[in-house]
């Protein structure tokens, strides 16, 4: 395929692996950018010098471009950005943030931006503040999440019509039907995340990949707003969270109760039961682990064939 994502990134088709912490290590990224995806390094659950090891293994394994994401809310940041310009990066996707922060450092150096956002408003502002393109993510997404609920086939057409730069579909997209429908909407490619977890190549955790593909419908759910609102598999972490809710909870005890790591303590560890468990609402379509190149086979395999018979209406 041939289009504006494409083009942009060097790459064969216009499928994106989303950066998620705990399950994008280079390993997957590689293996999405063999395939002719882009891969991204999530960079939210690494320290600096771990980012580092990632990027120098993804070099060894292939010579495909490839990018980091970065969440703006990471503590050292700027050390992240640093180690990526060292490091030779040319594609960085940054989230949980304001565009205008590292936009034009990451632009002088020739450094593609993209920024990822939840709502009209944001991408308005990330085009202006420079960036070469925009995910616009759904609620359906797993993670964290927008506060505002807008699911991505309203999202898309939305953003499309106010913008000009290319358009990053995400959130519930983990079929070639879904690739289709999102660049009818208007999107220009699209970025899978859940699939991708239940994947060979993954990082996160076996016990974790298998819960997504036993998961079914009405089995995640947003919460947390009063944080940052996460899209979560329910688990006895995540009833703990509906019985604080229930209790009238401060803030503050919410924050208690989510400590620190939990999402690390789930999906990289195993914890089943006590972790934080992020996945999204297309977890209910996924029913195998496969290769990453399988999955971007897949795909693509059904992306055509959906085209044929669209044109049949």
């Amino acid at each position: 395929m041939k289009n504006r994502v494409t083009a942009l990134f060097d790459i064969e088709y216009p499928i994106i692996q989303g950066g998620m912490i705990w399950a994008s290590g280079w390993r997957l990224a590689s293996a999405v950018s063999n395939a002719g995806g882009l891969g991204l390094l999530g960079a939210g659950s690494m320290y600096p010098e771990v980012l580092r090891e990632h990027i120098q293994k993804y070099q060894q394994a292939t010579q495909k471009p490839f990018g980091v994401n970065v969440p703006m809310l990471y503590p050292d940041i700027d050390k992240l950005m640093h180690i990526i310009v060292e490091m030779g990066v040319k594609i960085v996707f940054t989230s949980a943030g304001n565009p205008k922060t590292w936009t034009q450092f990451l632009k002088e150096r020739g450094i593609t931006v993209v920024h990822v956002v939840s709502s009209l408003k944001f991408a308005l502002k990330a085009q202006a503040a420079g960036v070469d393109a925009i995910v616009a993510e759904g609620f359906e997404a797993g993670g964290h999440n927008g506060r505002d609920e807008t699911t991505t086939m309203v999202l898309i057409p939305a953003i499309r019509k106010e913008i000009d730069i290319p358009l990053i579909a995400a959130g519930g997209i983990a079929t070639g039907k879904a690739m289709l429908a999102a660049l009818v909407l208007g999107a220009d490619g699209v970025q899978v995340g859940s699939r991708f977890v239940a994947s060979h190549e993954a990082s996160s955790h076996i016990l974790f990949k298998q819960k997504v593909v036993e998961a079914g419908e009405g089995d995640t759910q947003l919460t947390l707003k009063e944080l940052a609102p996460v899209r979560l598999l329910k688990n006895k972490f995540y009833d703990d969270v509906q019985l604080a809710y229930q209790n009238h909870t401060s803030e503050a005890g919410l924050k208690q109760l989510l400590g620190r790591a939990r999402a690390k303590r789930g999906m990289f560890e195993g914890d089943m039961e006590e972790g934080e468990l992020e996945i999204g609402q297309v977890s209910a379509l996924i029913r195998e682990v496969k290769p990453a190149a399988q999955i971007i086979e897949d795909m693509m395999r059904e992306f055509e064939e959906a085209k044929i018979e669209v044109s049949h209406f």
